[in-house]
């Protein structure tokens, strides 16, 4: 967690705008790094207090979130389907670390969603992390939606690409295949056959 909360913590300095917001983020990163369960209960007060700016909740949500506390789950979902990439990537590991069964199908909702697809990125890598029983079947429908000529979101399709051959399910196999007739998936569509047939070789 230490290198991720530095980095959001770094971000958010740069947000603030008054004395008033120094003093909530130093008191919101005491409490995140004491990790404490009276902490926590003023984090999650933090989750849906009124007239507050986005980065408070953000900081709350990935330290509860890390800490595993399910009460960050709503916040980080939001966050995760956010148009700000920067806090989308904080949204998916603190929800990687999170345990909370409803991450993955939440993720893959986004992730198949067409509307979405501009926000897809990291639900697609979390889906990846995560290898849950959703994962195989969100990446191959997102990655053949994907495997148009001159798509925008070429690099959604390639986190499904390598989250497929990470993830080592055959069932990924028809739209890895067709993903080496595009130039940019190619090599990681190779790769990703050759870790299955790997995997599938290793087990004999």
């Amino acid at each position: 967690m230490e290198d991720h909360f530095h980095e959001l913590t770094d971000r958010v300095r740069g947000e603030l705008q008054s004395p008033a917001d120094l003093v909530t983020y130093e008191r919101l990163l005491g409490l995140a790094r004491k990790n404490t369960p009276a902490g926590r209960e003023e984090l999650a007060r933090m989750l849906t207090a009124v007239e507050r700016p986005l980065w408070t909740r953000e900081i709350a949500a990935f330290s509860l979130g890390c800490a595993g506390d399910r009460r960050a789950f709503e916040t980080l979902v939001l966050l995760l389907n956010y148009r700000d990439p920067v806090r989308c990537a904080t949204a998916a590991h603190a929800l990687a670390r999170l345990g909370d069964p409803r991450t993955a199908r939440a993720a893959a909702a986004l992730a198949t969603n067409p509307l979405r697809t501009a926000y897809a990125l990291h639900p697609v890598r979390l889906l990846a992390d995560l290898r849950a029983p959703e994962s195989v079947p969100a990446l191959i429908s997102t990655l053949e939606r994907l495997l148009t000529p001159h798509t925008p979101y070429w690099r959604v399709a390639l986190a499904c690409v390598e989250g497929l051959g990470a993830l080592g399910d055959r069932r990924a196999v028809p739209a890895l295949t067709s993903a080496l007739d595009h130039p940019r998936l190619a090599a990681a569509a190779a790769a990703s056959l050759a870790r299955l047939d790997s995997g599938r070789n290793g087990r004999g």
